[in-house]
């Protein structure tokens, strides 16, 4: 039986969580997982606003920021979003997402939606340990949900989500001496929305508040190979808030602020003296959830676990509910995987399309984003004559 050395396989089995579970530094001790396309942002509005989404306003997206806000559609209205966002862009052609999400009001109090995402990781040859080729294949992975939200009053609502996830990167290679196979798992997706009443200001300006959870891929763990061992998928909690400024009948800004923090437990530590810092990650993954928000769980305690936050914020200027112009950043704890980043982008409604840019500029020059100078599309389609929420 043949071995694969494939730097472009060892690539991405590390990327999709076969990472090791013990780091010996404390400068750097990244949480690892499996599938973690499944957090990336897959539309172009939340991200040219530093991947914001759990607290703005309701849009075709909702059911991967927080289906929650399905409730908030209002009557009659329907919306088919497609997005696509080129990876890796200045380095190979062919590695991109493409989603695709439904939603559907049921009255002015109940909504639902289906989505799919599909992650093409291009064509890759394959070698052994000669380095001689043994094909090329077309690794990829996809997931499928479905949704349903539910208005508690006119301000809370509640949403779950069901997902299918389908993880095929080795093509049934053999990896470090293990047959491998496709991963496969199912998770869910809890969440909560607020929206205020309107706020009349003395000045005849206005404001509404908005506030969103979303604890997202609580589900099994997933295995790619017979060997026994299996992974975590991308459990996620995000807490956001959001204000939308109305200053004019024309004009108004909404500014947004999300914390993402991983519900899955931290890597252990070996020390320089041998011992090892932090509780064991091969746990289930109801205990890990519960490490991952544990300071004793960790390997530096109360400390580690603030540098597990990620921060992100954001802002959209619209102009009649027609043209939209968006900003936002992401900062990340330089232990943790340092991603930080800028992002722009611009929105235009016209009759019932609706065109979405985003592009984004790293804000550090040791990691580099798989996004960087690429720009990313989403374009909507406002079947049932839908509006921008009020």
């Amino acid at each position: 039986m043949k071995k694969y050395a494939s730097l472009t396989i060892a690539g991405l089995l590390s990327v999709v969580g076969f990472s090791a579970n013990q780091i010996s530094t404390e400068d750097l001790n990244v949480i690892s997982t499996s599938v973690p396309i499944l957090i990336v942002s897959p539309d172009a509005r939340a991200g040219a606003m530093g991947d914001v989404g759990a607290a703005s306003l309701p849009g075709p997206n909702d059911i991967f920021w927080n289906p929650a806000k399905l409730a908030f559609m209002g009557k009659k209205k329907t919306s088919l979003s497609l997005s696509y966002t080129p990876w890796l862009s200045s380095l190979v052609p062919d590695i991109n997402l493409a989603y695709v999400s439904f939603q559907k009001s049921l009255g002015d109090r109940q909504g639902i939606g289906v989505s799919m995402r599909y992650f093409s990781l291009g064509d890759i040859n394959f070698r052994d340990d000669q380095g001689n080729s043994t094909g090329t294949f077309s690794p990829y992975e996809f997931s499928i949900d479905g949704s349903y939200a539910l208005k508690f009053s006119e301000q809370w609502s509640g949403g779950i989500a069901l997902r299918y996830i389908y993880s095929d990167i080795a093509q049934g290679q053999v990896v470090a001496g293990a047959q491998t196979k496709p991963g496969q798992s199912v998770a869910a997706d809890i969440a909560f929305f607020y929206k205020s009443r309107q706020i009349n200001m003395s000045n005849g300006q206005k404001g509404t508040a908005l506030f969103g959870v979303n604890i997202s891929n609580i589900g099994a763990k997933i295995s790619y190979s017979e060997s026994g061992r299996s992974d975590f998928i991308p459990t996620n909690l995000k807490v956001g808030g959001g204000y939308i400024w109305q200053f004019d009948k024309y004009n108004k800004v909404g500014f947004y602020l999300d914390v993402n923090k991983l519900l899955v437990p931290t890597p252990q530590v070996i020390t320089d003296d041998g011992d090892t810092l932090g509780d064991p990650t091969d746990v289930p993954p109801l205990e890990g959830m519960i490490q991952a928000l544990s300071p004793g769980a960790k390997p530096y305690g109360f400390n580690e676990l603030m540098r597990e936050f990620i921060i992100n914020v954001g802002a959209e200027w619209m102009y009649n509910d027609l043209f939209m112009v968006r900003a936002g950043y992401q900062y990340e704890n330089e232990s943790k995987g340092n991603r930080k980043y800028f992002t722009i982008g611009a929105g235009i409604k016209y009759n019932i399309f609706s065109l979405d840019l985003a592009y984004l500029f790293p804000a550090n020059q040791t990691v580099r984003s798989p996004l960087q100078n690429t720009l990313r599309f989403t374009l909507a389609f406002d079947l049932g004559g839908m509006t921008s929420a009020e």
